[in-house]
């Protein structure tokens, strides 16, 4: 199936927009030394809806140790079945996978992370620049005599799929019961008030710090990137945490 057939099939919903694939396939043009903030704004504000065709073999585990389903681009007149990422994002969530675009270039071309979609689905965009969550730099830790207040994350900041991986990945690293609060900072202060998630994991419960930062870093990729998180001891904050 051609580009210009897919077009045509109206009646296929899984197929993606055509312009907005052309216009994907003249961003791929660009050298990468070229790619500027425009460049960027471009290519995450259509590659979305864009058609494109998946990889062989589908799934891979990166480097960095997450699976990626595999995609890539479509060249004008190629035979292609078409995966459009927003079509499929419900089965990526589930699933839990990222996605990696032109992995058979010699530089392949961007990387989602699972916390990319898991934010694709929550707001409409890949990336949030501008959020309530602190800025990580500033905050990894409560202070002993800070005003917070406690509650739990919506269902609109930890969905139910995000909440069930995140759970699964903690229990399978031997964290027994993990649990999840969010807390609210300078609360009172409209300009300055901020919030972050907060787990019931701690150094200490791990062979090593290695082994804690590990799930650090995984906690990281499965969370949207605007997100602050961190641990604290359990029995830290009263009547705060409850299970995942």
């Amino acid at each position: 199936m051609s580009i210009r057939e897919n077009n045509n099939s109206a009646t296929n919903s899984l197929l993606g927009d055509l312009e907005k694939t052309i216009i994907i396939n003249q961003l791929m043009i660009t050298p990468f030394q070229e790619r500027d903030e425009t460049w960027r704004d471009r290519f995450l504000e259509h590659i979305g809806d864009a058609n494109l065709k998946l990889g062989d073999p589908e799934v891979v585990m990166s480097d960095d140790g997450f699976p990626y389903i595999q995609l890539q681009t479509i060249q004008t007149g190629e035979n292609f079945q078409a995966y459009v990422i927003k079509n499929q994002l419900d089965v990526l969530l589930e699933q839990g996978f990222g996605i990696v675009i032109n992995p058979q270039h010699e530089q392949l071309d961007w990387i989602f992370s699972y916390g990319d979609l898991v934010n694709l689905r929550q707001s409409g965009t890949f990336y949030t620049d501008k959020s309530v969550f602190s800025n990580p730099k500033e905050y990894q830790s409560i202070g002993q005599n800070e005003d917070i207040l406690v509650g739990q994350p919506s269902e609109e900041i930890f969905p139910p799929f995000l909440r069930r991986h995140i759970r699964e990945f903690l229990q399978h690293s031997g964290v027994k019961n993990p649990k999840v609060m969010l807390i609210a900072r300078n609360y009172t202060d409209e300009k300055n008030a901020s919030q972050d998630l907060v787990f019931n994991i701690m150094p200490a419960q791990f062979a090593t710090e290695k082994d804690f930062e590990v799930i650090m870093s995984t906690l990281q990729w499965f969370l949207p990137k605007h997100y602050s998180f961190f641990g604290v001891d359990e029995m830290a904050i009263e009547n705060g945490f409850q299970p995942l």
